[in-house]
Parts: C-alpha cells; structure tokens; sequence
C-alpha cells in the first residue's frame, strides 16, 4: 500500500512508471517462478538468508515475500488507482484550501476512502493466497497445510484431503467476515445502515 501511495503521490513522474512496472511484474510472476529467482539471489548468491526452513526467523522471510508478493502488488495497483481517482473529489480541493500539504490530504483523507475497495479485494484475493501456499511450501521445503495435502493426495488419503480444503474453506470465510467487520468500522456510512 506504501508504494501505492507514493505512485499516487508521483503521478506520471518516472517514480510512478517504476512503481508500475514492478507492480506488473510481481502480478504477472506466479510463485513457482518467484519463489526460486529469490532463493537464487538472496541464499545462493548473496548468502544473506536461509535456503529452506530452519528455527531462525530468517527463514521465514523468503518464503513471505514468495508469498505475499503478488498480493502486495495487486494491493497497491488498486491503492494507487484509488486514490488518484479520489483526488479529483471536491472536498480533496477543500482540504488543500484550508492549508493541509498535498501529502497530508493524500494521508488522512484520500487514502482512508481508496482502501474500502481495496479492503474488499484483500478478502477475495485471500483464496489465492491460500492455494499459493501449497506451490510455496513445496518450493521452500516447509511443513505445513499446503504439504500436507500434496502428501496426502500421493497416499490417497482423501479424508486427509477434504479435512484439509475444510480448514482452508474455513480460514477464507473467517477472513471474509473480519474484512466485512472492518469495513463497518472504516466506513461510518455502514454503520448508520
């Protein structure tokens, strides 16, 4: 959302297209390709982190970056595109009047209004990061819900399989009803209804 916000800042200028052209990249990559260019640079060549998990929270890093990449892009496109088309409303005009710097209206009053929609899609776009961990995890060697259903559906333990998407049924509609909670507390206009 930061760099959302700071292309919505830099609208047009070389900053914004860089923004733009990374965000493109990060949303076009999926994570069996993103996964391995990261262990590439940042444990084989760099040697700055862990190549699979181990107990160090190092290893936690390259796995959430795999991971929530993508995501992150997509969020700051829709941040971005939120608040540019916010900064042509009437009271954005009013705010400057009054004194406030452009960042400062960006800040407190355009960004709150363009993350409703993007609140909206980070809900969605949970599902997609559900079944991203099942690539991830493989990718990086981690015991967890997305491995464990890959084991399962090798021995043809479906009741292993089905308890699994349950529990992954589950956690999305969780996450749904806390966005839609939280929407109710970002948007007065929801509360009143």
């Amino acid at each position: 959302s930061v760099i959302g916000i700071i292309s919505a800042i830099y609208e047009g200028k070389m900053i914004d297209r860089l923004c733009a052209m990374i965000s493109l990249l990060t949303i076009s990559a999926p994570s069996f390709i993103i996964g391995p260019i990261l262990i590439w640079i940042f444990a084989v060549k760099l040697d700055l982190l862990p190549l699979v998990g181990d107990e160090s929270i190092l290893s936690y890093v390259l796995p959430a970056i795999t991971l929530g990449s993508t995501l992150a892009a997509f969020s700051s496109r829709m941040v971005r595109s939120g608040i540019v088309d916010t900064l042509k409303e009437d009271y954005i005009r009013t705010a400057l009047s009054k004194g406030l710097s452009y960042k400062q209206v960006v800040v407190k009053h355009a960004f709150r209004n363009a993350f409703l929609p993007t609140l909206t899609i980070l809900g969605l776009q949970l599902g997609v990061l559900l079944s991203g961990t099942v690539i991830t995890e493989q990718i990086f060697n981690w015991p967890g819900l997305g491995s464990l259903i890959v084991e399962a559906v090798g021995q043809r333990e479906y009741n292993i399989v089905s308890g699994c998407v349950i529990l992954m049924a589950i956690i999305y509609v969780s996450c749904n009803l806390l966005v839609d909670v939280l929407y109710r507390f970002f948007d007065p206009r929801v509360r009143l209804s």
